[in-house]
């Protein structure tokens, strides 16, 4: 992978607002939804958050492969990564991704027993258009 295509990356996950994140339901079909992209751990852990009662968090508890898209529209570039969802109800995680306005959804706070973390840590990766291969996550670290 070239320095190029490692900046076209970084350039990529650091302007994106939303990023697609895919589980796979009890029937072995893949799900699909937008989530806000908050925060990472370089290129290897992203983190999300959402409601510990929603279905994605039962999906994740019951198959914790995951998938996750970055992508710019107009440019016609993606950065698929391919890994591990692990939901996290800890209060460090919860208190590293609270954000001001989650008040809005987690009406007791960053203690409401609704409020959880997904952290996701990539495996692998493929870059749109940069190569139809697939690399090891490690190449982007």
């Amino acid at each position: 992978m070239t320095e190029q295509i490692k900046n076209e990356i970084n350039s990529l996950v650091e302007n994106a607002k939303n990023v697609y994140v895919s589980s796979v339901d009890e029937n072995g079909y893949p799900n699909t939804k937008a989530m806000l992209s908050l925060q990472r751990d370089g290129m290897g852990i992203h983190y999300f958050s959402t409601n510990l009662s929603s279905k994605r968090v039962a999906q994740f508890k019951q198959n914790p492969k995951a998938c996750v898209y970055y992508c710019d529209e107009p440019k016609y570039r993606g950065l698929l990564l391919i890994g591990k969802m692990e939901v996290c109800t800890d209060t460090y995680h919860k208190e590293l991704l609270w954000r001001e306005g989650f008040e809005r959804y987690y009406s007791k706070g960053v203690t409401d027993d609704d409020y959880c973390v997904f952290k996701f840590t990539a495996e692998k990766t493929k870059y749109y258009p940069g190569s139809a291969d697939t690399f090891d996550i490690k190449e982007l670290l």
